[in-house]
């Protein structure tokens, strides 16, 4: 066991024992760290390697690392017999724990992307006969599209930039180039055949019942970067704000089942998230609120389990964005019958008074809808380089305002739509005149509202078709408008799966329970 390992108990002596941070001085608890790991991913000890990741890696840049970076690779290579790939591994590791405590250089991000370029590139191309935790081999395409978002952001703010700097990103001007990002995200998904192995019945069920892992003594590592690199080009596409091609990325993971994706929390999260914001983008309300809901739902029930996770803070931050996404999505298409009780009611604690308001479409309710679009909304990149021969000016918030912009555009363009839902909802049929004259406008311009609410409560969905976001829908025969309110569909299903879950408590509680 991980746990159980000499360097943990040797760590806590070890601490604060040099003065200053020496990259070339590796502690015994280091040293001891990095031969179990490489011994561990010789010998596929996938158990081994998940725990030393997730708990021992932790734990020793608790104790030793809080605030430097960890030993450099050419002083633990020694350690590992000089092995390559594990060197670069490493230094992945080394440089996620450098963005995650440390504010890295600029020559430290082009290094990083010089890493993964060579990691990626062993894995494309080179014969990798290893077996890897999946939490891992998500962790580094997460990274990826973490590192080069930040880079970008970074690089857009040239006004305080020194002039070594400007010539450093002169000269690396290829590094973390979106088509670089984009090309080598596309090639693991291409060279894996994972879309083929997701498209065929049979290998799908055998790829998601084994969570990818390789059992035949084989390698798990090309498949599933493969898998995850679906997820991280949803990811780059959503931050570009080309919201048509992230949902054509996802289309070969079926969202509405479990998956490889559902194993690791952070990529299940991340998959909803990025999944449930495009369709809002593109109006798809629908869509949004179901699987908002259901990630909320699970989150609710299992971030218990997660407290001890590195990842547990990014979960809550990631479950509060969610819940004000929700409220967006619910303040624009009222579709509060798709959503379980329990997210309605966190969500009425959370955002029960905003959502209020927000029904109004006054400056008051616009304000609140920038608040929470620009809270709970993606950071935005502009991925091309700035010009440097022009005054240097920061550009960091373009691409954020002009998708705050858009989506403003459509919130007032819904402004017209509340008052004509408010009189559909009482009425089953009612002339035109008759609407017109409560409304008070004519009846040439009545007829256009009502066909912008028949525009704006339907979208495109993924296959070309148009669906309906609508509450409530209507349709003319003459100049009578007939009213029609779309039922929910009864699911017997989840009651009685709910009920099943309860009893089996019970009979677990009576178990626990020794009679005398």
């Amino acid at each position: 066991m991980a746990a159980n390992y000499e360097y943990e108990e040797a760590a806590a002596g070890e601490e604060g024992e040099s003065g200053g941070y020496d990259p070339n001085y590796v502690a015994d608890s280091v040293k001891s760290f990095v031969v179990h790991m490489y011994r561990h991913i010789r010998e596929k000890n996938v158990y081994e390697i998940h725990q030393m990741c997730e708990t021992s890696f932790q734990s020793l840049s608790e104790r030793l690392f809080k605030e430097t970076p960890w030993p450099s690779v050419e002083a633990i290579a020694p350690y590992v017999d000089n092995d390559h790939v594990f060197c670069l591994l490493y230094r992945e590791m080394w440089f996620r724990h450098l963005y995650a405590r440390l504010s890295p250089t600029l020559k430290q991000r082009i290094d990083s992307y010089d890493n993964y370029c060579s990691l990626f590139q062993v894995v494309l191309h080179g014969v990798v006969n290893m077996q890897l935790p999946n939490q891992w081999l998500w962790d580094m395409v997460d990274e990826f599209v973490y590192q080069f978002q930040s880079f970008c952001q970074f690089r857009a703010k040239l006004k305080n930039k020194t002039e070594q700097e400007v010539a450093l990103l002169r000269q690396h001007d290829k590094a973390w180039n979106v088509y670089g990002v984009l090309n080598f995200l596309q090639a693991l998904v291409e060279k894996s055949s994972i879309v083929q192995i997701l498209e065929q019945e049979e290998d799908k069920e055998h790829f998601t019942s084994t969570d990818g892992y390789d059992y035949s003594g084989g390698s798990n590592v090309l498949k599933v970067l493969g898998y995850f690199s679906i997820v991280g080009l949803l990811r780059v596409h959503c931050l570009l704000g080309d919201y048509h091609t992230a949902l054509k990325w996802l289309q070969p993971i079926d969202i509405s089942q479990q998956g490889v994706y559902t194993s690791v929390i952070g990529c299940h999260i991340a998959t909803i998230y990025h999944y449930g914001f495009a369709n809002l983008m593109l109006r798809r309300y629908v869509d949004a609120v179901r699987e908002f809901n259901k990630i909320l739902l699970y989150i609710f029930k299992t971030k218990q389990y997660h407290q001890k996770s590195p990842q547990y803070e990014q979960i809550l931050k990631k479950n509060e964005q969610m819940y004000a996404l929700l409220a967006v999505s619910l303040s624009l298409c009222p579709q509060t019958k798709l959503v379980d009780d329990s997210v309605n009611s966190q969500l009425r604690e959370k955002y029960g008074e905003k959502m209020m308001r927000m029904q109004r479409f006054d400056d008051e309710a616009f304000g609140i809808y920038d608040e929470l679009f620009s809270y709970a909304c993606p950071k935005f990149i502009t991925p091309s380089a700035p010009s440097f021969e022009e005054p240097l000016v920061n550009y960091n918030q373009d691409a954020y305002r002009l998708q705050l912009k858009m989506f403003l555009y459509e919130v007032k363009q819904q402004q017209l739509l509340s008052g004509v839902r408010t009189f559909l909802k009482v009425y089953s049929s009612i002339s035109l005149a008759k609407l017109a004259k409560y409304m008070e406008v004519d009846e040439s311009t009545l007829r256009t509202i009502l066909l912008t609410y028949k525009h704006k409560t339907h979208s495109v969905d993924s296959n070309g078709g148009i669906i309906s976001n609508a509450d409530i829908d209507f349709y003319m025969n003459n100049d009578m408008i007939y009213v029609v309110e779309s039922k929910p569909v009864k699911r017997y299903g989840d009651f009685f799966l709910r009920q099943i879950a309860k009893l089996e408590g019970v009979i677990n509680d009576m178990d626990r329970v020794k009679l005398e």
